[in-house]
């Protein structure tokens, strides 16, 4: 009995010690949710205002003919970009990532092209590593603060791969995308070629404004559609890191309710035993006493 209750309090130490670094670790989480949903909400007006110079210089040219908007007819080889985390800690949120990848590749493979797979985070490079897969750029070390200067290295090369002869000739981005706190998505996006696409204007559709060029509108895309791409990726990676965040905040919450309930039902089982071993202790001290009072009587 002696022995149960000492492996239960060494139980006990043991999940107490964990729960408070699951705590720290949900703390800290939240603490930073709201420095990377400012982030994420800071680079939103660029975003939209590039995007909407690159749709008012594709709106206003009467033969769109560039290379980073037209789609070949036969394409060969695909880019994917699969933004993971560095750090674990974060539940399925890496695992329901690398679910997604694995599922759009089987689909572009099924298409007839090949799949050339770039990866940040040092989870998505671990995984690929573990099962021998090639893996064309990787890039770790800034999941949770990432800068504009790691989306543009990051676009400098799948730029070049899809400028390349036999290069790729499309680029996805498989990411997270924060919705809420408690809601977080993963989304495949095809960021090149554009699809450009003609619609029937609207009394609620907002008209891209006119544009004149000078240099020609072909030099113009020349110039703003590295911009858009780096913009893409940098608010994806963003998106990511409050993802990543809100999901760790979400996991560590769950870990230290499930350590204190386990502290609870070690709690219970030791008092439980402790109960026991103090009723065997009252026990055997009263068959003692009868024993002393009957010898007692018959000495008498």
């Amino acid at each position: 009995m002696g022995a149960q209750l000492r492996q239960l309090r060494r139980r006990i130490r043991s999940v107490k010690s964990t729960a408070k670094i699951t705590r720290a670790q949900e703390l800290i989480a939240s603490s930073r949710i709201v420095r990377a949903q400012q982030r994420m909400q800071a680079a939103l007006p660029y975003e939209r205002e590039i995007t909407r110079a690159v749709s008012g210089v594709l709106s206003n040219t009467t033969v769109i003919d560039h290379p980073l908007t037209v789609r070949k007819e036969n394409p060969a080889r695909a880019g994917v970009l699969i933004v993971t985390s560095d750090s674990g800690f974060c539940g399925g949120f890496n695992a329901n990532l690398l679910r997604e990848a694995e599922a759009l590749r089987g689909l572009l493979e099924s298409q007839g092209m090949a799949v050339s797979t770039f990866v940040t985070g040092r989870k998505g490079v671990t995984w690929h590593e573990f099962r021998n897969r090639e893996v064309a750029g990787k890039w770790v070390g800034f999941s949770r603060n990432p800068s504009y200067r790691d989306a543009k290295a990051i676009a400098d090369v799948l730029l070049e791969s899809f400028q390349e002869e036999d290069g790729i000739d499309e680029i996805h981005i498989v990411s997270t995308e924060f919705v809420s706190m408690l809601t977080q998505k993963v989304v495949v996006k095809r960021i090149l070629p554009l699809e450009v696409v003609e619609t029937e204007a609207s009394e609620t559709t907002v008209i891209p404004p006119y544009f004149e060029f000078e240099p020609a509108a072909g030099e113009v895309l020349n110039a703003l559609l590295p911009r858009y791409v780096e913009s893409r990726i940098f608010t994806a990676l963003l998106q990511s890191a409050a993802s990543e965040e809100a999901a760790r905040r979400r996991a560590m919450k769950s870990a230290t309710d499930n350590a204190n309930e386990l502290i609870k039902k070690f709690t219970q089982e030791m008092n439980q035993a402790r109960q026991a071993e103090i009723t065997q202790e009252i026990s055997e001290i009263v068959g003692g006493a009868e024993a002393l009072s009957d010898a007692a009587a018959g000495k008498e």
